[in-house]
C-alpha cells in the first residue's frame, strides 16, 4: 500500500522491535496506529502537564452558592477568627468532602471541593479532567481547632484512601486524582510529613496498599502564585453527594489500616497543641471503610 515515507519508517521501526505488522494490509496498519494513539493519550493523562503547556484558564472564579448545602455555613471567606484552613486531595472529591463534613463535635465549619496544586487559574471540571491543568481534585476544610484537631482531619484523610496509587485512586486514573496535602504553615508541614512516614510504615506492616510506598505529594501553598493553591469547583459539585439525584459514586479505596497513635509520630513541640479530639473508640466505630461515605447519612456523626 502507498503511505507517506514517515509512516513507512515508523512501521519498519515497529517491525524491527518485534511487532508483527503486515505493512501491505491497510486495516492492520490503521489498527496499530489507533492503538498507538490511545496509548499515547493515556500516557499523557498520567503524566503531569508542563507549565508552559497547561490550559490558560480564566481570571474569574467559578460561581458557588453562598451557603453550604449541609452545614448551612458560608462557603467563602472571611472565616471566623482563630479558624484554620487545610487543603487535601485523595481521589474523587465527592466522597472526600462528605467524609470530612460528617466529622462530629461541631468543629468543621465549612467544606468545599475544587481543583488544587496546578497551573490553570479557575479551571472547569472538564479542563481538570483533561489532565492539561496540573490540578488534582481537592477539598478545602475550614475548622475550629478548639473543637477538632488537624490531626483528626489528617487521620481521616490517610485512612479514607490508598495513598500508594500514584496518579489515580481506584477506577479513577489521571493526574487529577493524585493524592496530596498542601500546607499553609510550618506546623501543618511537620504534621503532614510525620504522619506520612508513620502511615507508610503501618501500611507496610499490614501488607496493604497497591504500591510499595506512599506517593502523596506534600507541598506549600506558597509554592503557587499568591499562595493560591485551591480554586473552587462548580456549584453542582459542592456537597454533591447530599443533593437530590446525586449519583452514589466514590472511587476511594480505604485500606482499613489505622494511623498509629499520635504520640508515636508527633513532633515533640506539637504534641500538646495538636492532640486529637476524637478518641480511638470513635475510629473503631466510624473509621473509613470501603464505600462508607456512600452508605452514610448526610448529617454529622453523633458522637459520643
Amino acid at each position: 500500500m502507498d503511505m507517506p515515507p514517515e509512516l513507512r519508517d515508523l512501521i519498519m521501526q515497529l517491525k524491527a522491535a518485534g511487532m508483527d505488522i503486515d505493512e501491505n494490509n491497510p486495516q492492520e496498519v490503521m489498527q496499530v496506529l489507533m492503538k498507538m494513539q490511545m496509548m499515547s493519550a493515556k500516557k499523557k493523562k498520567i503524566e503531569m502537564v508542563k507549565k508552559e503547556d497547561a490550559l490558560p484558564g480564566r481570571s474569574t472564579a467559578l460561581d458557588v452558592s453562598n451557603t453550604h448545602f449541609v452545614l448551612k455555613t458560608p462557603m467563602r471567606e472571611p472565616w471566623p477568627a482563630g479558624f484554620k484552613v487545610c487543603v487535601f486531595a485523595n481521589g474523587c472529591f465527592w466522597g472526600s468532602e462528605k467524609g470530612i463534613w460528617r466529622l462530629p463535635g461541631g468543629g468543621i465549619h465549612s467544606t468545599a471541593v475544587g481543583y488544587a496544586a496546578g497551573y490553570t487559574p479557575n479551571p472547569t471540571y472538564e479542563e481538570a479532567c483533561s489532565g492539561q491543568t496540573g490540578h488534582t481534585e481537592a477539598v478545602q476544610v475550614v475548622f475550629d481547632p478548639e473543637k477538632i484537631s488537624l490531626v483528626d482531619i489528617l487521620r481521616w484523610f490517610w485512612e479514607a484512601h490508598d495513598p500508594t496509587q500514584g496518579m489515580g485512586q481506584g477506577n479513577d486514573r489521571g493526574t487529577q486524582y493524585r493524592s496530596g496535602l498542601y500546607y499553609f504553615d510550618d506546623e501543618q508541614k511537620q504534621l503532614f510529613e510525620s504522619s506520612k512516614t508513620a502511615y507508610e510504615k503501618a501500611l507496610k506492616a499490614k501488607g496493604k496498599g497497591q504500591g510499595d510506598e506512599i506517593t502523596t505529594e506534600i507541598r506549600a501553598a506558597a509554592d503557587f502564585p499568591d499562595s493560591k493553591v485551591f480554586y473552587y469547583g462548580e456549584d453542582y459539585h459542592q456537597q454533591y453527594l447530599a443533593k437530590p439525584g446525586a449519583r452514589p459514586y466514590c472511587s476511594a479505596e480505604p485500606q482499613v489500616v489505622s494511623l498509629p497513635a499520635f504520640e508515636e509520630w508527633a513532633p515533640a513541640s506539637l504534641l500538646e497543641k495538636h492532640a486529637p479530639k476524637l478518641s480511638q473508640d470513635f475510629w473503631a466505630a466510624h473509621g473509613p471503610t470501603p464505600h462508607c461515605v456512600i452508605r452514610s447519612p448526610n448529617e454529622a456523626i453523633k458522637w459520643p
